[in-house]
């Protein structure tokens, strides 16, 4: 994060400097969401610090929901920078400027692509050695960005050309491409925030575990997202005869098949039933009276 931040405010650095010499408002909208996507390393960059460290007596299970925290502070700040870059290439239909320094503008183009590919690459690499989804959608993220600065090398073809307008147009693709990312990202981390997966990952949950074959019945699987990592909770059925030994080893044995097939999980709880108690429906306390209270039951 601390490399993406310092790749990224270099290239709008130089973007911005472009920008006042040649009043391209297509450049603008690009030096904007570099500078926000430079500054959405912080976050997340505090976000894997306090992944680092240990459970307390408060937090049970760690301080992995900061990066889902870190993740809505992402989100906006380009929701911000993409209503800037739109107010500022709508302004620009109704009150034109001539663009100078083309070729700066062209080149600056070039660099934003560059700088942010760069950064792509390095965060896709290193979010796979970490096993980082975030990092590595962020990554992939960086990618897109390039090929918006590379529009920015349109717009300047088109004022070269002899079509002014071209460089608002740009601008306004930009702004729409940036949106887009925000609507993306939004669906993804209030997914996460609200404990939802791909159900992919539940079936993959219950292939991994059928292939034990002392586990005759999965029931009750429920998987969620802390952070970067995952955490799953399942009860597996197996014979009554078993001893209480015999049903922790099967136990064991599926924590172990499912830490090899989700490379992301980090958690895994089994709960053993007898086959003839199937699944958390036999655990529940049902409508009951005691004490004279009125009747109640525990259920959540």
């Amino acid at each position: 994060m601390k490399w993406s931040f310092i790749g990224l405010m270099i290239t709008a650095v130089f973007q911005i400097v472009v920008v006042a010499m040649s009043g391209s408002v297509a450049l603008l909208a690009d030096t904007i969401h570099n500078f926000g996507d430079a500054a959405t390393a912080i976050p997340l960059g505090i976000a894997f610090l306090f992944a680092r460290k240990k459970p307390s007596g408060r937090f049970t299970f760690g301080y992995g929901r900061v990066e889902d925290l870190a993740g809505l502070a992402v989100l906006l700040t380009i929701l911000f920078s993409a209503t800037v870059a739109g107010y500022e290439s709508i302004n620009r239909f109704f009150h034109p400027q001539d663009i100078t320094y083309l070729w700066a503008v062209a080149l600056a183009s070039i660099i934003g692509f560059l700088g942010n590919e760069a950064v792509a690459i390095f965060r896709i690499r290193v979010g796979h050695e970490i096993n980082s989804a975030a990092l590595i959608a962020d990554g992939y993220h960086a990618r897109v960005d390039g090929w918006t600065s590379l529009a920015v090398l349109a717009g300047a073809f088109g004022v070269w050309l002899g079509y002014p307008l071209a460089d608002p147009i740009v601008g306004l693709a930009i702004t729409v491409a940036i949106f887009t990312i925000v609507i993306q990202n939004a669906k993804e981390i209030f997914t996460r925030m609200l404990d939802g997966v791909d159900p992919a990952v539940v079936d993959e949950i219950r292939h991994a575990a059928r292939h034990i074959p002392e586990v005759k019945e999965i029931t009750d699987v429920r998987a969620r997202w802390l952070g970067h990592r995952l955490h799953a909770e399942l009860n597996v059925a197996v014979e009554s005869e078993l001893t209480i030994a015999q049903a922790h080893a099967v136990a064991a044995e599926v924590r172990h098949r499912l830490l090899h097939a989700l490379p992301h999980l980090s958690l895994v709880v089994v709960h053993v039933d007898p086959l003839e108690q199937s699944g958390e429906q036999h655990h529940r306390i049902e409508t009951h009276v005691h004490d004279g209270l009125p009747a109640h039951s525990h259920a959540g």
